[in-house]
């Protein structure tokens, strides 16, 4: 049974973390209150002032407690090259793992007509201004590989050919240091599809 009172909505609070269910929040819970009272105090400071600070960068929508982004306001970025991605977190895990040296645009979804998400909601609008600038050149489409991210890729290339700008997908595939014997079959044939000259 559920505590009541606020330990039940600490517990039922702390649901809204990814992967967090009932027992992990029952335990980050009892955790917080019994062993780090002061960790549970810096953590709803550092939220709380996070919520205040931080918002959506204009020209890239990455979060930012900036009035723009370090990416959009670093003038050394090649601001031909534009890479797209569904969220903040694939800014940086991009960012680290490829050094690319463009600049971003940030979804912060994907499209999904069941979910009410369209392009509305992810604000193409303010992409589209940036297409139209003529100071893009190339368009990286690095959406997910679900149903919805692969027919977002398909609506942003339409967008982006619109506009007159190459565009192009990174690859999917076969995991570095992956055995080929132990790669389900749909993303072996997605890598074997993208193949490209050796």
């Amino acid at each position: 049974m559920q505590p009541q009172g606020t330990l039940g909505q600490l517990m039922h609070a702390l649901r809204c973390l990814p992967g967090v269910g009932p027992k992990s929040a029952q335990r980050m819970g009892f955790h917080l209150l019994q062993r780090d009272r002061n960790g549970a105090r810096i953590l709803a400071d550092i939220l709380l002032q996070a919520l205040e600070k931080i918002g959506h960068c204009p020209e890239c929508r990455t979060l930012t407690e900036d009035p723009v982004c370090h990416y959009c306001a670093d003038q050394q970025r090649n601001r031909t090259e534009l890479c797209i991605v569904e969220s903040p977190q694939e800014v940086m895990a991009i960012s680290q793992a490829t050094g690319f040296q463009g600049v971003f645009f940030v979804l912060n979804g994907k499209l999904s007509p069941l979910d009410g998400i369209g392009p509305d909601e992810l604000h193409l609008d303010i992409l589209e201004r940036r297409l139209g600038s003529g100071e893009i050149r190339e368009v990286i489409l690095a959406t997910s590989t679900t149903v919805e991210g692969e027919a977002t890729a398909h609506y942003l290339s339409e967008m982006v050919r619109a506009a007159g700008i190459s565009v192009s997908r990174i690859a999917y595939g076969v995991p570095f240091g992956g055995e080929l014997e132990y790669v389900d079959g749909a993303t072996l044939a997605h890598a074997f599809n993208g193949r490209k000259q050796f």
